[in-house]
């Protein structure tokens, strides 16, 4: 059995986990003998991918900023999958995105498509009309012979706004956990010594500002508590002024770090702080789990469905909620002790093995 995968990964970002998921299957298909893949790509951002499908050829570069050069590395990646996927030298294409540029190339050979959620049709209004992902979400989902769900919370969407979809054609394959609690050396930065954490993008549905009025009395009224942002990229003009109009800018870091040094900042961390509308999975609950964090995260989809018992939960549509929830965790050692602890006995729900076996069965069933 011979896997093909595409290049659509190329450009994805860490906090995007698209690249890692793929990465880490990889690397457990390595490590299992099984299946035989190949991944189409030729350039990538993700310098951890060319371990990862045993490329001949060093294809990572730095990013350019230089736009131009990078969408002609697209170019060249989307031809060499082209290529990969007419040659029909695989037995399950597995497309890393929506784009359906393929299908006109398959023949007949069936492809699974996994679903990390569906932001782009429960917040339409937040995406620009030119914006085509629900439109070819939509496509692919009746032409893929099967469909993999991160979460039961994205299978339920799915079913939802696609109920001519039948529920027999998604599994749920679960993420597990790719940062680990180490004995890390201090994070490469200089973070604050009081902080509760917000990991990831801060755009759309991330619900950054709402979060940050619900916390402006706590960083505020205590001058040693500080929130540390991980992530995003640096604050915009647009952020700075907001940040600014709330006088809390002096108490709000963000930093972009390594693996290690994110592990760092999970494990001192007060709390990790998870105010989102929306989650097809968030890949940010396991890695506070993973490094002794405790959560105080939205009770909204997938995410009680990831953290189980081993959270404080709280409505993301109040600020009122989200404030009383912070500060019940942040000044309770006993609560955070008792986080921690559940967060431990949840994380072993989640394991790539395990995930890599479950998508070799799936393949296995398509054939």
């Amino acid at each position: 059995m011979k896997i093909l995968y595409d290049h659509q990964i190329f450009g994805d970002q860490r906090y995007g986990g698209i690249s890692r998921y793929f990465f880490e299957l990889m690397n457990q298909f390595n490590q299992m003998g099984e299946p035989e893949f190949q991944l189409s790509l030729v350039y990538s951002k993700n310098h951890y991918l060319n371990e990862a499908s045993r490329n001949d050829g060093q294809f990572y570069f730095k990013n350019p900023k230089f736009r131009p050069w990078f969408r002609s590395m697209s170019v060249v990646n989307m031809a060499k999958s082209k290529r990969a996927v007419s040659k029909q030298q695989f037995d399950i294409f597995h497309p890393t995105y929506y784009d359906p540029y393929f299908l006109n190339h398959l023949k007949g050979k069936p492809f699974v498509l996994t679903v990390y959620d569906m932001i782009h049709e429960i917040f339409s209004s937040q995406y620009s009309e030119r914006d085509r992902t629900a439109e070819n979400k939509r496509l692919l989902f009746a032409k893929a012979s099967k469909i993999i769900a991160i979460s039961q919370s994205t299978k339920r969407d799915i079913l939802r706004l696609f109920p001519e979809i039948s529920e027999d054609k998604i599994a749920v394959i679960y993420l597990a956990n790719s940062v680990e609690k180490c004995d890390c050396p201090p994070p490469d930065v200089e973070a604050p010594e009081k902080y509760i954490l917000f990991v990831g993008g801060r755009g759309r549905y991330k619900n950054f500002e709402s979060f940050i009025k619900a916390i402006k009395p706590l960083i505020t009224q205590d001058d040693d508590l500080k929130l540390v942002c991980v992530g995003g990229g640096q604050f915009k003009p647009k952020e700075k002024r907001f940040l600014s109009s709330l006088q809390v800018e002096d108490q709000i870091y963000q930093f972009d770090v390594d693996d290690k040094s994110l592990a760092s900042l999970y494990e001192k961390a007060l709390a990790l702080i998870f105010p989102t509308l929306y989650e097809g999975f968030g890949n940010q609950v396991l890695e506070a789990l993973a490094c002794h964090c405790p959560i105080v995260c939205s009770n909204t989809s997938s995410l009680p469905e990831v953290a189980g018992d081993a959270a404080v939960y709280f409505d993301p549509t109040s600020e009122t909620s989200i404030r009383q929830a912070v500060v019940k965790v942040i000044y309770d050692e006993e609560l955070r002790s008792f986080l921690v602890a559940k967060g431990l006995k949840q994380l072993e729900k989640f394991s790539w093995r395990e995930i890599a076996q479950q998508t070799v069965n799936l393949y296995r069933s398509i054939l």
